[in-house]
């Protein structure tokens, strides 16, 4: 097991493979294995033909965020679409955690993946990925905020007001679970965990809001684009939870493709999700009420400077080894 150093300089376990988070390296390096001649910020192909990967069977993976047997069948039009497109039969892999989806990849059983908004980086750096796309709504405006909930009857009307409270995060590679509120908490409130509030790790965004509700933490950082489509599936009540803030709007989850995918695969892996038909599909079911209706282009060094700014102001990247 390896250890997450916070900017606090207090230590909690995090079972990310054989990967460490540490404040001492330079953010957003790929691991040495990796080239990047154009300087895109991402693995480039390999030039050696022979290191190419064409599987007969694309494998899929949606983020962990919350129940897999449920986006099995979100997904299953789309993957259709792609074998369509590619030739390929594609299967669905459903993870249980961000550990696993980057160890999949890293280790060749993963070729097209989404991975969520905080772990993007360390998927791209020593996994190999290549984001390329990522949902975002008919005007072409994409993302989501990440608020920190409570019930209505805690008691906590204000951030002030969590001190010496339970705080739930999710994840330590989620940008809106982790990450965003640690940053915030600390400059803008002077906050720190451990020493203001009591601190817990839940494993996803939806497990952090169910125990907001049933009073396993008295607040929870999340992202509302996963508290939308609970409350669209009627998981959970509109009353049943307060928000007392706000952050600005973050990418979503990056979809993309190993590295060293045979050229002329990840391109037809690409053609998919750019062709696929939103209209009357269970993705359009499952992501309308927050407002995704199409695919469209995005690049990891445009579109993820925020969350590797955040990285930086915490101290923290990541170390491949």
């Amino acid at each position: 097991m390896r250890m997450l150093t916070t900017m606090t300089g207090k230590t909690l376990a995090a079972g990310l493979l054989a990967m460490t988070v540490s404040m001492t390296l330079q953010a957003s390096d790929l691991a040495p294995r990796f080239t990047d001649a154009d300087g895109d910020m991402v693995a480039d192909a390999p030039t050696d033909p022979a290191q190419w990967v064409d599987p007969n069977t694309l494998v899929f993976a949606y983020t962990p965020v919350e129940d897999p047997a449920v986006y099995a069948q979100v997904w299953d039009g789309f993957l259709k679409h792609m074998e369509a497109v590619t030739g390929k039969r594609v299967q669905f892999f459903p993870v249980q955690s961000n550990a696993a989806q980057l160890e999949a990849m890293r280790a060749g059983r993963l070729h097209v993946a989404g991975f969520n908004t905080g772990s993007n980086p360390l998927a791209v750096n020593c996994a190999g990925f290549v984001p390329f796309t990522m949902m975002a709504r008919e005007d072409g405006s994409f993302g989501y905020e990440m608020e920190i909930i409570t019930r209505p009857d805690s008691g906590i009307e204000s951030i002030e007001d969590i001190r010496g409270r339970s705080l739930a995060f999710t994840a330590p590679t989620s940008n809106s679970g982790f990450k965003a509120p640690s940053a915030l908490l600390e400059a803008e409130f002077g906050m720190v965990a451990e020493q203001d509030f009591q601190p817990s790790f839940s494993g996803g965004h939806d497990n952090s809001i169910l125990g907001v509700i049933n009073r396993d933490y008295d607040a929870a950082a999340i992202a509302n684009s996963v508290l939308k489509r609970m409350i669209s599936r009627d998981v959970v009540k509109p009353d049943s939870y307060t928000t007392v803030y706000t952050s600005q709007t973050f990418p979503t989850t990056g979809y993309g493709h190993v590295y060293n995918l045979k050229p002329e695969l990840a391109e037809k892996v690409k053609e998919a999700f750019f062709t696929f038909e939103w209209e009357g599909s269970a993705l359009q079911e499952e992501f309308k009420n927050s407002g995704e209706a199409q695919f469209i282009p995005i690049t990891y060094k445009e579109h993820w400077e925020v969350v590797r700014t955040i990285d930086q102001a915490m101290g923290v990247t990541y170390n491949c080894n």
